[in-house]
């Protein structure tokens, strides 16, 4: 990092997101007011380009891309990991008018197929260790004419390599952006799909820049600070955290982390100024503190502030000054453990369809629970069956090619039906429920929410790495356990069935009792990203269901013989 980032203050940030009509305007008053600053790094090399140098490469790249036909309107669909690279020829794309998308890296080769049919696009840019399954999906019929790689060329395949090194250019990037407006497509952003293909969200310049500027209003901070990206550049919360709000909006020097595993070290290293994460990651944290604690961490940092500033200063989130989690739901054991080392852990409610962040807490105005409340520009009101509805210039366009969709989830007003179910209290802030598709009914007749019967067994312990609660159209409530190897290894196993009774025990007490668990399997498996988890981490619910029909029967019939264990709570 440079001796002395420059720092932008909230008010000139509001003045740049009022005054823009594109991201494109966004970037480039970004990358001249911070020229020699520090824009993008990679944890794993320890590269760093300043803006200077990385629009530099952003202009080669525009133009080696308009040489192989890219122009305004067109999709580029692009495959890498969180690296560096991937920030330059997205932003190299968007500056010709073009579309980027990024592709899930654990995506198929026929899911691939299926996005870069759904898009039309005719280049792929990726790392070579993507071509073999972006070449499988080609040979199954696509509009695909150019793969190139960002790396140097292998066995003759086209490279971006030159371009990405280069120290000028002469692309002429005013007369560029001048050229694309707000209602542009800015990209495409495929769903990871809990339920059937993946979906296209056509989401446009304009409402990137509503989305910007409301977060910006709510929580006005400065720039020049310092952010980690680690998500999957294919889900809309690394678009909007890493890309379009660290790198062009705040230039807060952005470390990309390829392997989720060096998540923790980056922290440490980076000490970020903001810090974004889905749920599974806050509670990786929270159990890599206490596993180096002998007491109870929580309850001592909480009456002892030495201790609870040498926690954050041990996981590198001493200088945070704004702490996101969303994507799923958060257990409130670990906000509460944030909570107590005085950094408070505020949920937003995103969606790609949103343009990411629709409603958000902030350090100073946080409902724990909740999901906070709407930005300025977003509309909130609830349908009779309690689905959350969204209405503002955030909402996308549409689904890619998809109209029968696109219809069933905007109606004729212009309401955009979440799938969420939530209420709204007297000071607007909203609480989702659970997935109005998700709604289990008992045989009784009883409407209960899974994802909340499972925040409380994830709150309960550490044991469990991830649960799958079973219960509609049943008479009593079971559950799947998947064990956490990294709390569980040192156990025998009926230490391990034990701890895990305790823990679904504990979790029964803070459940009403048509919500308790009367009975789970201990499953030895991993659920992965590329089947029972989407990439970020969210339950598959049909693919749970289908893998494990015969052990689900098993724990309503005692006849029918399992391989599972099954452990009985009662």
């Amino acid at each position: 990092m440079t001796e002395a980032q420059t720092r932008t203050t909230a008010a000139q940030i509001a003045d740049l997101l009022d005054r823009s009509t594109s991201m494109c305007d966004v970037l480039l008053a970004t990358a001249r007011t911070h020229p020699d600053d520090d824009a993008v790094r990679s944890f794993t090399t320890g590269q760093v380009w300043t803006y200077d140098e990385l629009m530099a490469r952003i202009g080669s790249v525009a133009q080696r891309l308009q040489g192989v036909g890219v122009g305004r309107g067109d999709t580029v669909a692009l495959m890498m990991r969180n690296i560096p690279e991937f920030h330059v020829v997205d932003a190299a794309a968007m500056m010709l008018g073009a579309v980027p998308f990024s592709i899930y890296n654990s995506f198929s080769a026929g899911q691939i197929h299926y996005v870069l049919a759904n898009s039309s696009a005719q280049v792929v840019i990726a790392e070579a260790a993507f071509v073999p399954v972006i070449e499988e999906a080609r040979a199954l019929g696509v509009s695909v004419t150019h793969v190139l790689t960002v790396e140097a060329s292998v066995d003759g395949q086209l490279d971006l390599s030159s371009e990405l090194a280069a120290e000028s250019t002469d692309f002429d990037f005013t007369a560029a952006a001048s050229a694309v407006g707000g209602d542009d497509l800015l990209t495409l952003i495929y769903t990871s799909g809990t339920t059937g293909p993946p979906k296209g969200v056509e989401l446009t310049h304009a409402g990137m820049l509503a989305q910007l500027r409301g977060i910006h209003e709510y929580l006005p901070l400065d720039g020049g600070g310092r952010q980690v990206g680690f998500l999957p550049a294919a889900h809309v919360a690394d678009r909007w955290t890493s890309h379009y709000s660290a790198l062009f909006t705040y230039a807060n020097t952005l470390t990309c982390v390829a392997d989720m595993a060096d998540v923790p070290a980056a922290l440490a290293s980076v000490r970020p100024t903001v810090c974004g994460a889905v749920p599974r990651v806050w509670e990786k944290l929270k159990a890599g503190a206490e596993s180096a604690y002998p007491g109870d961490l929580a309850t001592d940092a909480a009456a002892d502030d030495g201790l609870a500033a040498a926690i954050r200063q041990r996981l590198g989130l001493d200088q945070v000054q704004w702490a996101i989690t969303g994507a799923a739901p958060t257990p409130l054991a670990v906000i509460e453990f944030f909570g107590a080392l005085r950094l408070p852990l505020c949920e937003v409610l995103g969606m790609s369809e949103g343009s990411c962040c629709v409603t958000a807490n902030t350090p100073t105005e946080i409902r724990p629970g909740s999901v906070g409340r709407p930005l300025r520009e977003v509309e909130v009101a609830t349908a009779p069956d309690g689905e959350l509805l969204l209405r503002g210039p955030q909402v996308m366009r549409g689904y890619r090619a998809d109209p029968v969709r696109t219809a069933e989830v905007i109606d004729g007003d212009g309401w955009l039906h979440t799938g969420d179910i939530a209420t709204i209290d007297a000071d607007g802030f909203i609480t989702v429920v659970d997935r109005k598709k998700d709604i289990m009914i008992n045989s009784a007749g009883k409407n209960m929410s899974p994802a909340n019967i499972e925040g409380a067994v994830m709150s309960a312990g550490r044991l469990i790495a991830n649960v799958c609660v079973i219960g509609d159209a049943r008479r009593f409530v079971t559950a799947l356990a998947v064990v956490d190897p990294a709390t569980t290894d040192c156990l025998s196993r009926d230490e391990l069935r034990e701890g895990l009774r305790s823990q679904v025990s504990a979790a029964n007490k803070n459940l009403a009792r048509v919500e308790q668990i009367k009975k789970f399997l201990i499953v030895d498996d991993v659920w992965s990203p590329a089947a029972e988890l989407t990439p970020t981490m969210k339950m598959r619910r049909n693919v749970v269901h289908d893998r494990y029909g015969s052990a689900i029967e098993a724990l309503y019939d005692d006849a029918i013989a399992t391989d599972y264990e099954v452990v009985d709570v009662t």
